[in-house]
């Protein structure tokens, strides 16, 4: 035992330790939450091997029933699940009060990699609720479908369904919501969905009620640099590490791990990629991001690569799937949009390039960046997984609607 037990210690604090930036919020809070994300995902990934179960499902059970364990209550909102055209959704609503008439509202889509997480699991509902409660809004909460069961773009469809049919005069003023006053958002995946969403939305003539305001929570907008320089900075960073993106690109547009390798060096949009060329200049980090997240990175651009990837997956290209691919004239149609970044992120430069598009467009652009955070961090607020760095995102985010919506 004397001997045992030191060693299971050392064992175990080598597998939890990872070196992190210093200004990192809650180091050793995250290097846990991390090393139980790993023990996790490799326990399921072991199942998939062994052809038990999509280890996707798995994970995806196990996040839910821990989940359940976080509830935080509130007698004030009512909550109810409905369906939106085909689409299951959780309602959030505050209670009215005598001198208001209607109720601004927020769409909410959430993360996960199109593949996790749950509009019913406590980390969404909690953050909902407080939503709701902050800014005396309806919140509608979308239960998009999930990989593996369905890709890309079923998610998408799921998405801008559920919207569109809240968007509608008689379900607005079913719910008391001010048609004026509606914002579109998500995090991660959901703010992928969510910028997605917002760009079809702008082409389509005959909708009557458009969205006020856009706000996307450290968004995944591009797969087609998996070197800007966050995705370098940040190659091994909890939650979130390069490889895991890689892998959430991979299977939402139902591909092959087999590609890993040749997204990771950028061989689907090498220079001889003739279908990508004309995209580049939208995904020029070097003159769209601050010198202060540039650093000292360099651009790594292949001249050879393989024009096959993006014929096996053309929705590398698709705008619906990469909305930092979309065109000026879409991007300028879009409405006030808040974005959120985090410095320990490899997501980050996906949201400041959306950012500074969107100001070029002529679009008025909150760029809302932390230095101290990590990607997801917003939804861990309850214990155990509180962070001081997802009250502080969260806060920011309220206080942002609140003012503008």
């Amino acid at each position: 035992a004397w001997v045992l037990l030191p060693a299971l210690a050392a064992l175990s604090a080598y597998y939890v330790y990872l070196p992190l930036p210093g200004a990192v919020s809650d180091p050793w809070k995250l290097m846990l939450l991390d090393a139980t994300f790993r023990a996790v995902q490799q326990t399921c990934h072991l199942i998939h091997y062994l052809r038990l179960s999509h280890h996707l499902i798995v994970l995806n059970y196990l996040i839910c029933t821990f989940d359940k364990l976080q509830d935080v209550s509130s007698e004030d909102i009512k909550i109810t699940d409905a369906v939106f055209d085909g689409v299951e959704v959780r309602v959030f609503e505050p209670p009215a009060k005598g001198d208001e008439s209607l109720k601004r509202s927020v769409v909410y889509i959430h993360g996960g990699g199109w593949a996790l997480a749950s509009a019913r699991t406590s980390l969404y509902n909690n953050l909902c609720r407080i939503m709701a409660e902050s800014l005396n809004a309806v919140v509608v909460s979308v239960e998009y479908r999930l990989v593996p069961k369905v890709c890309f773009p079923e998610q998408y469809h799921d998405a801008l369904r559920a919207t569109k049919h809240f968007l509608q005069p008689d379900v607005l003023a079913g719910y008391s919501v001010d048609p004026s006053r509606i914002a579109i958002s998500g995090d991660s995946a959901g703010g992928n969905l969510a910028a997605a969403v917002c760009q079809q939305l702008s082409k389509e003539e005959d909708l009557i009620v458009r969205p006020k305001l856009q706000a996307l929570i450290y968004p995944v907008l591009q797969a087609f640099d998996f070197n800007t320089p966050s995705y370098q900075q940040n190659t091994n960073m909890p939650v979130l590490p390069r490889s895991v993106m890689i892998n959430y690109w991979i299977d939402y547009l139902n591909g092959s791990y087999a590609l890993a390798h040749e997204l990771l060096v950028n061989n689907h949009t090498a220079l001889n990629v003739g279908r990508a060329l004309s995209f580049r200049a939208r995904l020029n980090w070097t003159s769209l991001l601050p010198a202060s997240f540039q650093k000292s990175y360099k651009p790594v651009v292949q001249t050879t690569g393989s024009a096959a990837i993006v014929e096996r997956l053309p929705a590398l290209l698709d705008a619906r799937a990469v909305p930092l691919l979309a065109e000026d004239a879409a991007l300028a149609r879009q409405p006030r949009t808040y974005v959120l970044t985090c410095e320990n992120d490899v997501l980050r430069d996906d949201g400041a390039m959306y950012a500074k598009r969107l100001e070029r467009a002529g679009v008025p652009v909150t760029l809302d960046h932390f230095h101290d955070c990590f990607h997801g961090c917003m939804i861990f607020t309850v214990w155990p997984t509180d962070f001081s760095a997802g009250v502080q995102t969260r806060n920011s985010y309220i206080k942002w609607l609140d003012e503008n919506l």
